[in-house]
């Protein structure tokens, strides 16, 4: 038994480390943080309960067999944000660039129906180059399986996506159908095909950046919500939504106690002017109405 307990601790172990220690390195020196190190900051201390850790996809062709890393490309569990269930997956862009397999998108999947049945908000942290091409059909089915599923849980549980990478292709097909999108500035691109393949069908020459980069979306096709200027950043503002949100279409927003205090808003009798041709501050009104500090904008866009 012990044998097997050792056996077991080592997979483990092994999982833990995602593509390698070059990979990982590689990781950091883009500024981006690992799926496991997001997942770490993002969950409260010790609630993290991962699922499918040791899994392998199954493919055999193009020399796949040969490589096999546990949990392929995608942790998935559940954990709590402040003391709330919160479902959760991370795309681990050292395992093949984070793209999905069959077994990837089933990971995804069980997750996303244990979200649903439980009522609890499905967090994405999306880090993916997209379908994993050596599984060809099999991993665009998968992408089928997840956008169904989005589709399912729409208005019944709050769906949020993070795009923390280099996301092409399918990678970004779920995202969209999600409630709210996040971005980080500078390292995550979205978009159906890269710079590249743009190039390369209608000869013009395009950057990342311009072409799916994260004020690109911002201010120009309002496909993201919200921008953040790092990996840390971008988690610390998914956690301050939640706190917004209810768990489900049949709970509540949560409350906080009522402390009565200076209720007097003299600023409002100067704010709007007499005069209905004359413009003002609509964000200084909204300060003014609501509590000190806890005003969150969507389409904010204070970098644009």
């Amino acid at each position: 038994m012990q044998d097997k307990l050792q056996t077991l601790q080592d997979k483990l172990a092994q999982a833990a480390q995602g593509g390698g220690e070059k990979r990982i390195e590689k990781q950091h020196a883009k500024g981006k943080l690992t799926a496991r190190e997001r997942i770490h900051f993002f969950l409260d201390p010790g609630s993290f309960e991962e699922m499918g850790a040791l899994v392998t996809h199954r493919c055999n062709d193009f020399g796949m067999e040969k490589q096999k890393i546990y949990g392929d490309g995608v942790l998935t569990g559940y954990g709590t944000v402040e003391g709330r269930l919160v479902y959760v997956f991370a795309q681990d862009f050292t395992v093949f660039g984070g793209s999905l397999s069959e077994t990837h998108a089933e990971k995804i999947c069980k997750l996303m129906d244990m979200a649903i049945k439980n009522g609890a908000p499905l967090v994405g942290l999306n880090d993916s180059g997209g379908a994993r091409i050596q599984e060809g059909v099999q991993s665009l089915g998968g992408y089928a399986d997840i956008f169904y599923r989005n589709t399912l849980a729409s208005g019944v549980i709050p769906q949020i996506s993070a795009i923390m990478g280099p996301c092409a292709g399918g990678a970004v097909y779920s995202p969209a159908l999600t409630d709210f999108i996040y971005m980080v500035e500078q390292s995550s691109y979205m978009f159906i095909t890269g710079p590249n393949v743009v190039k390369t069908v209608t000869n013009e020459e395009v950057s990342a950046e311009e072409l799916g980069g994260a004020m690109t979306h911002a201010v120009k096709s309002g496909v993201t919500h919200f921008t953040a200027q790092n990996d840390m950043d971008c988690l610390l503002q998914i956690k301050k939504l939640l706190s917004y949100l209810p768990q489900n279409c049949e709970e509540e927003a949560a409350m906080l106690p009522y402390e009565a205090g200076q209720e007097e808003r003299p600023a409002l009798n100067t704010i709007v002017p007499e005069n209905p041709n004359h413009p003002y501050d609509m964000r200084a009104l909204i300060e003014e109405l609501v509590d000190a500090d806890s005003f969150y904008e969507v389409y904010a866009y204070p970098n644009a």
